[in-house]
């Protein structure tokens, strides 16, 4: 399912949902503990968990990137600086299953926010392959959801900076 994005103030939001068969427990282990969050964003290490918490991104060219935690409610929030944008993953159990909604605050739009949106997108799909023990094609997906993505935003009269 696509991001719903809107515009809020001078900036966008971006809301992507997944209604995951899994409780809570196991797709909050998916965001928090390295050895699954390795699974689906492998470039991701939590530093430590908890509000005023640290997340690190290893670009693998040698640049690393700390995002601090902004907001942490064990099991149901964890948001973290993305860049000079926000990033925040929303937990809602639902009979068993869960509702995983990410909403990113995308503060200014740039050539390389499609490619994050079609990123975030597949890594969520992902989360739900690694839980369903199904294999995923990242970069197929990837090449597929990049264009629709860049498309949306260019529908929406946005210009890149």
């Amino acid at each position: 399912m696509r991001a719903e994005i809107v515009r809020k103030g001078p900036g966008f939001k971006a809301t992507f949902k997944r209604e995951l068969k899994h409780d809570v427990k196991a797709v909050w282990d998916m965001l928090t503990k390295n050895d699954k969050l390795q699974q689906w964003f492998s470039e991701l290490k939590v530093e430590k968990l908890g509000k005023d918490g640290l997340i690190v991104f290893d670009m693998g060219d040698g640049t690393v990137e700390n995002m601090a935690i902004t907001d942490y409610r064990e099991g149901q929030v964890m948001a973290f600086e993305w860049g000079e944008d926000d990033v925040r993953f929303e937990l809602t159990p639902k009979n068993g299953s869960t509702e995983l909604r990410l909403i990113e605050t995308i503060n200014k739009l740039t050539p390389h926010t499609p490619k994050d949106l079609a990123g975030w997108h597949v890594c969520l799909d992902t989360i739900e392959a690694v839980l369903e023990n199904e294999e995923f094609r990242r970069e197929e997906e990837w090449n597929e959801w990049y264009p629709e993505y860049k498309r949306l935003l260019e529908s929406m009269s946005v210009s890149f900076e």
